[in-house]
């Protein structure tokens, strides 16, 4: 009897492993498609030097390629690294708010469709439990047989 009296929990608890499914789907989607854009973004502006023209003339165009590391490797003059370097390391500052914006929002978006529908439904649930207890007839009672 008390598998059945708890019908309505092993419904919920169902509904919202079910549930939980797309929304996982949609945020890895959401993470990778994100994510994957911050990486290009990132190697984009890691890779993209600027130089002066003195320094152009000086060929350090043809030195100073790749990642800072890369470039540093090939000759890069320090001159030029050292004018890289605040906009590089600004372009990493950017990645790593990007990345804890995007988790504050995937947060959100978990807490907003899924924990606040299977707190809806668990109360609506619970509700239309409540409203059916109270309106349940009370037992006969029949007169003891003689």
């Amino acid at each position: 009897m008390a598998w059945r009296q708890n019908r309505w929990m092993r419904r919920w608890l169902i509904v919202i492993v079910f549930w939980a499914v797309p929304v996982a789907i949609v945020a890895v989607r959401e993470i990778q498609e994100e994510m994957a854009y911050n990486r290009a973004d990132l190697q984009q502006a890691l890779t993209t030097w600027t130089f002066t023209d003195a320094e152009r003339a000086a060929g350090a165009a043809q030195r100073c390629h790749g990642t800072p590391d890369e470039a540093a490797a090939a000759g890069c003059p320090q001159s030029v690294l050292a004018a890289n370097a605040a906009r590089q390391q600004e372009a990493r500052d950017e990645y790593a708010v990007r990345r804890a914006t995007l988790a504050s929002y995937l947060w959100h978006a978990f807490v907003g469709y899924w924990v606040v529908p299977a707190a809806t439904l668990f109360a609506v649930g619970l509700l239309i439990a409540g409203i059916r207890r109270a309106l349940r007839r009370p037992p006969v009672k029949r007169p003891a047989a003689h």
